[in-house]
């Protein structure tokens, strides 16, 4: 089983993809869009893994097992530059780190391989400093590029980007990979259909029960406000279990890549690390602390984002529309709650989560937004 077996895409488009990363001479920019829980991230961290890939046979490359791919996945690969940002945009002095980086040479693969997400969030100064580097790079550099769209990238970027656009996988395809892996049926089902077919969320869902557990506590906040204290008392118990998944998904991540990297190295686990291997460690230890912070915002703006789904449920409920409940397991509570609001509030809902995720993309006060939000929905 390969890295490319863990992408759920149409067969046309994964094998192109296996041959342009095993190519002698690849393009040398790319632009990976997709909507929210299309695996284009992940997609494009398993490209630069199948480019870095030591297997000797191209056909074989994104084997997974290798040092090239297991330091590229964790972000000590010195060959690999992965970036992301906190900032509500990526800057100049971040734009220009990136131009110098990319004119290195290899050291130990075959290609430098720079991965910058967030692409969405440069501004057209910032896009001017990195245009040239990407229009004509060095022959040894790649770039790869993420992005929800392709419009949410200046023209004069995505111009010069071979573009891949992936689709969100389907529920039913998303429910089948996780019972061919083992994952008894219902919960399979389940478990994806929370996960709104994000096949990483869809795994973890079906494979760690607390995870499942606080996701089916998500719909029952809102439904339990009555006051202003309550509507505090819920934004804080949704903040809570943000923060918790956020850690548990981060320490399992950690430490299986820190076993993997270990392993790859040939070091006991507790054994003293040789001065000549220290800076591998360590730079994944960086890079695992850079990421924790993203995880834990992400994580925020995925559970607001679930909060979505159970206003579509009130709704389905409320038009009698006769289509399928996302929180099914809570219909009960889902029916109660449509039956003392109505269609139009619900919508003035909708259109006011629109508005906190678009804020809260932006980096502002997450605390305050997810208070004023929990309050529209106290009893007048």
């Amino acid at each position: 089983m390969s890295l490319w077996d863990e992408l759920i895409l149409p067969a046309g488009t994964l094998d192109q993809l296996r041959r342009d990363a095993s190519a002698e001479r690849p393009t040398h920019a790319w632009l990976f869009t997709g909507a929210a829980g299309a695996p284009h991230r992940r997609a494009a961290l398993i490209f630069a893994a199948a480019l870095l890939c030591e297997q000797p046979n191209p056909a074989d490359r994104g084997c997974g097992t290798c040092k090239g791919c297991v330091t590229v996945l964790n972000g000590s690969h010195s060959d690999f530059t992965h970036f992301r940002t906190e900032a509500v945009s990526i800057s100049i002095d971040d734009a220009r780190d990136l131009v110098m980086k990319a004119q290195d040479r290899p050291s130990v693969g075959r290609w430098r391989v720079i991965l910058m997400e967030d692409t969405e969030r440069m501004p057209e100064r910032t896009s001017n400093v990195l245009l040239k580097a990407i229009e004509e790079p060095p022959p040894h550099t790649i770039w790869l590029l993420t992005a929800p769209s392709p419009t949410d990238v200046l023209v004069t970027i995505r111009s010069r980007c071979r573009p891949v656009q992936l689709p969100v996988p389907a529920i039913a395809d998303v429910a089948a990979k996780l019972a061919a892996d083992g994952v008894e049926d219902a919960l399979a089902r389940h478990a994806a259909t929370l996960a709104q077919g994000d096949a990483e969320v869809a795994a973890r869902l079906a494979y760690d029960p607390a995870a499942l557990q606080r996701r089916e506590t998500l719909p029952l906040l809102i439904m339990n406000i009555r006051s202003i204290s309550s509507a505090y008392a819920a934004a804080d118990r949704l903040i809570t279990l943000a923060e918790q998944d956020a850690a548990e998904a981060a320490a399992a991540r950690d430490e299986k890549e820190r076993t993997e990297l270990l392993a790859i190295l040939g070091i006991t686990e507790g054994a003293r690390i040789s001065p000549s291997l220290r800076s591998q460690v360590r730079r994944l230890e960086d890079e695992q602390k850079r990421r924790a912070k993203r995880i834990q915002s992400d994580t925020l703006l995925r559970s607001m984002t679930e909060i979505q789904t159970v206003l579509r449920d009130v709704l389905t409920l409320q038009l009698n529309s006769g289509s399928a409940l996302m929180n099914e397991h809570a219909r009960d509570a889902l029916a109660e709650f449509a039956a003392r609001t109505s269609a139009a509030q619900t919508l003035e809902h909708v259109q006011a989560l629109e508005v906190v995720l678009g804020r809260l993309r932006t980096n502002a006060n997450a605390r305050l937004l997810i208070e004023g939000f929990m309050g529209r929905f106290v009893l007048r």
